[in-house]
């Protein structure tokens, strides 16, 4: 299982209705995305922290080590706004307001992560996926989604199990033996990979599976309070980043 998943399976608000969360971290999000950069952004990702650390419990090096693949995809999207390509200054310069909109950029798409992260944090998959029926997404693919997320679980565990392997036999000891154990562990997943989905096949077939996969769901039932908490949080962020805003202007 992966960090996240084990930190949203105990997570303390694992219990709560998932349209709960998805209301308040989309809310953060689209906050974020909406909002003037500055301040919103930092306010806006402020709030998302607080909440993260704070009543939902989590971890600050699990949200590091979560937060810091998407942070790495928001540096990269920023640097292309500080050149220009072509122009009198040359085929490559320093863009005129490059600088400003590149941090307006990262303030805005680091906010916004975080609120996408306080889902993930605290809401399992395998929580939302069956409900999605209810709200109208049709049967079959809901359960092609609970199969692969299922089967990506398996192949992450057989890729451990046999690159450990690899290891205890000496397989990454020189470059050479690194990209024979490379290539053998692809082969070896790909074989597995196919193998896993013809046992899962004739699995399903023995247990009289006819077109939909019925699991059981967690009964949780709407709190309004934590709704009422929730908008109360994302209109109190607007309001405090448009009085600064009018402010500093």
């Amino acid at each position: 299982m992966l960090p996240i998943d084990a930190a949203a399976h105990s997570s303390r608000w694992r219990h709560r209705h998932p349209l709960e969360k998805a209301l308040l971290g989309i809310g953060l999000t689209v906050t974020a995305v909406c909002l003037p950069p500055w301040p919103g952004g930092p306010l806006v990702a402020a709030a998302t922290l607080g909440v993260l650390l704070g009543p939902a419990g989590v971890a600050g090096r699990q949200l590091w080590r979560a937060f810091r693949i998407p942070l790495g995809f928001c540096f990269t999207g920023a640097l292309p706004l500080l050149v220009a390509v072509g122009g009198p200054a040359g085929f490559v310069a320093l863009a005129p307001d490059g600088p400003r909109q590149a941090v307006e950029l990262l303030l805005r798409t680091s906010a916004a992560s975080l609120g996408v992260l306080l889902f993930a944090f605290t809401t399992p998959v395998s929580d939302v996926l069956p409900r999605l029926v209810r709200a109208g997404v049709p049967a079959p693919v809901v359960d092609v989604a609970l199969v692969m997320y299922r089967i990506g679980f398996l192949l992450l565990d057989s890729l451990a199990r046999v690159r450990q392997a690899q290891a205890a036999r000496l397989g990454t000891t020189g470059r050479a033996a690194a990209w024979r154990s490379v290539a053998g562990l692809a082969a070896t997943s790909f074989v597995r990979a196919f193998d896993r989905a013809a046992r899962l096949q004739s699995g399903l077939a023995g247990r009289g599976y006819d077109g939909a996969l019925r699991v059981l769901v967690p009964e949780s039932s709407l709190s309004w309070r934590f709704l009422c908490w929730s908008g109360a949080l994302l209109a109190g962020l607007v309001a405090v980043t448009l009085v600064l805003k009018e402010l500093y202007l």
